[in-house]
Formats: structure tokens, C-alpha cells, sequence
């Protein structure tokens, strides 16, 4: 995004200006969440792991339900079964199959995350890829964070030009909307026994402006 003004008053002196860079941050409690629950299993051949998977998956999915998660939350992420191999004696030894199962699983209510992972790895999941925590609507913290990146700018140039005691023009002569990034915090987890503890913590919304000053 770029905005620009520009300056129609006559200077007896060549111009001169200064760029600053403003930045600003809103923390924010995340609104949902996303796990990725995973179900590994191995044989020497493809149709036993490939029951036992979908036996066990299966068994994950009614239990995430019986929770009160919405079947249409629950979706497959990704389903693969690798050949496993051995080096003995620099060769290539076959020794059966993985499967891997993992399943995405969005969650409204953030505070049941610990009880849904447990739920999970008690009826036999036994990896939890990644935890995402995510905001549904980010605009109003952005708003904020500009609003903050723009007044840093504005305090940045003034302090350079009462330092340097520079003649500085209130009004920029131009502003640079710098991209910006969709906030999402990522967390990775091994499976553990007893109660997990989640913490959730905030998610950092943040803004960058150049800001261009005329003295």
C-alpha cells in the first residue's frame, strides 16, 4: 500500500529528507487451534499395518467425537506407507512397511487442548505432528499495529531531527505500507503420558511502515 502527498510550497534551499522505519505490535489470545494427530504403524507387509492403522485411527476419530468435536473438524492431512530398509554389511537389507495416518483436527475451545491430545494418545495415536494457534480475524489488531508502527515513525524522525537540529516538516511526504505476514504460532510436541499442559500464550500481529520526512 503506498500513500504519497505532495509538497507545493516553493524552498529557496535544495530538499532534503529523512526515512524512518516504523514498527509496531499487538499481542493477541489466539481464537482456534489446529492440531495434526498422527497414528504410525509397521509390519513386514503392507496389509497388516494397513488394518491395524485404520483399526486404530478409527478408534482416535469416535473418541475425538465423543469429546464434542464436529466430524467435519476432522479431516485427513496426509496418509503414506514407506518400505522400511536396514544397511548391514553395506547392503541393503528389506524390513517391512510404515504406514502413517495423521489427521487434522481444528478446535474452537482452546482450554480442552491438553484432554484432546491425552484423549487421542489413550486410544492409540502416537505422534502429534504440530500445534498451529491461530487468529479467525487478524484486521482489527493489524489496524492497531499500523496505527502504533506509523506514531513510532513519527517519534523516531522527531527525535532525529531535535538531535540533530533539523528544521523537520510534521507531514511526511510519503508512506510505505511494508507486507505483512498472517500471524500463526507453531508448536511441535512429543507424545507424553498423564495430563498434557498446553499453554497457549499470545500471538504477536505485527506492523512495518517507511515513512519519509522532508527538513
Amino acid at each position: 500500500m503506498y500513500y504519497a502527498q505532495v509538497n507545493q510550497q516553493a524552498h529557496h534551499h535544495p530538499s532534503r529528507t529523512m526515512t524512518v522505519t516504523g514498527n509496531g505490535q499487538v499481542m493477541a489470545t489466539p481464537s482456534s487451534t489446529q492440531i495434526q494427530i498422527e497414528v504410525q504403524t509397521q509390519g513386514n507387509n503392507v496389509q497388516g499395518p494397513q488394518q491395524e492403522n485404520a483399526t486404530i485411527m478409527n478408534q482416535v476419530i469416535q473418541s475425538l467425537i465423543a469429546l464434542g468435536i464436529p466430524r467435519d473438524q476432522i479431516q485427513t492431512a496426509s496418509y503414506r506407507i514407506t518400505p522400511l530398509y536396514n544397511f548391514e554389511d553395506g547392503k541393503q537389507i528389506f524390513n517391512g512397511y510404515e504406514v502413517v495416518n495423521a489427521i487434522s483436527v481444528n478446535v474452537a475451545n482452546t482450554n480442552n487442548l491438553g484432554l484432546i491430545i491425552d484423549t487421542a494418545v489413550e486410544n492409540g495415536a502416537n505422534r502429534i505432528a504440530n500445534i498451529q494457534f491461530k487468529m479467525d480475524h487478524t484486521d482489527a489488531y493489524y489496524q492497531q499495529a499500523l496505527s502504533l508502527a506509523l506514531q513510532n515513525a513519527q517519534l523516531k524522525a522527531k527525535t532525529i531531527a531535535e538531535t540533530m537540529h533539523l528544521p523537520l516538516q510534521p507531514l511526511p511526504i510519503e508512506i510505505v505500507e511494508e507486507q505483512a505476514n498472517t500471524p500463526i504460532l507453531y508448536r511441535s510436541m512429543a507424545v507424553s503420558s498423564g495430563v498434557t499442559p498446553i499453554e497457549q500464550g499470545q500471538i504477536a500481529i505485527d506492523a512495518t511502515v517507511r515513512v519519509k520526512f522532508q527538513y
